[in-house]
């Protein structure tokens, strides 16, 4: 399957960071987004919020320009993070009083996070979900109407 540099770049720091141990909504470093631009935490500026999707002031100022970061726009940003905490079980945006997971590390919250992201990342560039097996499992007259040798040379 053909991606663009933005969604090759941020699956693979994605994956790294899942299996590395280094994924964290808690820590904006450490976060899909954080992970995304390469550790660096000067993208929680697009937001006066985290875990909202209204951009700041200095957010709006980067939007207007057309700045990206890693390829991502300021509002881009904010869904990416917004859907990842989401699908952690973080009630956004993110207040002290406000619910979250009991074990925001564990790997099922993660993996969930991820999922979400995977699924935004890929809409964002208008590509099928790279995460989605489902065709596997269609079937025409009881017989699988793909084989995995044949979708997985697809992916």
């Amino acid at each position: 399957m053909k991606t663009t540099k933005r969604l090759e770049a941020a699956l693979i720091k994605l994956y790294n960071a899942y299996h590395n141990n280094k994924l964290n909504p808690e820590d904006c470093t450490a976060c899909a987004v954080g992970n995304i631009l390469d550790n660096h935490d000067s993208w929680k500026h697009l937001s006066n919020q985290h875990g909202s999707l209204e951009l700041s002031y200095v957010g709006r100022v980067h939007q207007n320009l057309g700045r990206k970061f890693n390829g991502y726009t300021p509002q881009e940003i904010l869904q990416i993070e917004k859907v990842f905490l989401d699908a952690c079980g973080f009630k956004t945006p993110l207040c002290h009083y406000n619910k979250k997971p009991e074990n925001p590390t564990a790997n099922e919250v993660l993996f969930n996070g991820l999922a979400a992201v995977v699924d935004l990342l890929c809409a964002l560039d208008n590509i099928p979900n790279v995460m989605d097996f489902s065709k596997l499992f269609e079937q025409e007259n009881g017989e699988p109407i793909y084989h995995v040798e044949t979708f997985l040379a697809e992916v």
